[in-house]
């Protein structure tokens, strides 16, 4: 489903400039942005190595070209355009979902039909291997008490 940049609906637009691709609504998050500031001003002023901070698993670069989503932003490490994110679900009501990379047809579907559940959105940079994880995310049906 596309959703127009600035409408309002109740989930979240991910995505390119223009039309974006609807997620479902998230209940609560954490952001990592103040960790990945930290991380990158270290790396800037010399006091991580580029090898401690593009060091992406062979899976998780698969993930990336495969099934990324773009992150509409450039790596902040190496400048290349390809910066995508991945999201990984983890609950107990998933079963054979849990653990798995989704993108946003699977997420929605899950969404509509799991208990409550975690996203974790990495972003990662299949050139040079950069990664760090962007946010987690609630998602899944909130069941009656």
């Amino acid at each position: 489903m596309c959703v127009p940049v600035g409408s309002p609906t109740a989930g979240t637009a991910v995505g390119g400039p223009g039309c974006r691709a609807y997620t479902p609504p998230v209940r609560r998050h954490v952001d990592y942005a103040l960790a990945r500031r930290a991380v990158l001003r270290e790396l800037r002023k010399g006091r991580l190595g580029r090898h401690e901070v593009c060091d992406a698993q062979v899976e998780l670069v698969r993930a990336a070209r495969n099934v990324g989503e773009p992150a509409g932003a450039d790596c902040p490490v190496c400048g290349s355009a390809g910066l995508v994110l991945v999201s990984y679900v983890y609950g107990e009501a998933l079963r054979r979902a849990n653990g798995r990379c989704v993108d946003a047809t699977e997420l929605a579907t899950l969404d509509a039909t799991h208990s409550e559940f975690a996203r974790y959105v990495v972003e990662v940079c299949p050139d040079c291997r950069w990664n760090h994880l962007q946010r987690r995310e609630l998602h899944g049906r909130r069941d009656a008490v």
